[in-house]
């Protein structure tokens, strides 16, 4: 009889098992997902935007490759953020 109770341990995995199968807290995971990728979009298009800027008032080769290279930079900065805040919603919910 008491082999059939079920131990802490089984509950805790069953609610928790619950709780990601339940619509609202999937939906909510979703949103935040796409909020994410929307941050690291604008990101992109913000980096575009600077290097660019940057490009055009270069005063030579040197001045537009370093433009260049800061672009390829915020965007790879903004990959890693949006990589890192996906991976810890995935931990957390």
């Amino acid at each position: 009889m008491e082999a059939a109770k079920s131990s802490p341990a089984q509950t805790t995995e069953t609610t928790k098992r619950n709780q990601e199968t339940s619509p609202l807290s999937r939906v909510r995971k979703d949103c935040l997902f796409f909020k994410t990728s929307l941050q690291e979009v604008f990101c992109y298009v913000k980096a575009w935007f600077i290097g660019q800027a940057k490009k055009a008032t270069a005063r030579n080769e040197r001045e537009a490759t370093e433009a260049d290279q800061q672009i390829w930079k915020m965007q790879v900065e903004a990959a890693d953020n949006a990589e890192e805040t996906k991976k810890r919603l995935d931990k957390s919910m």
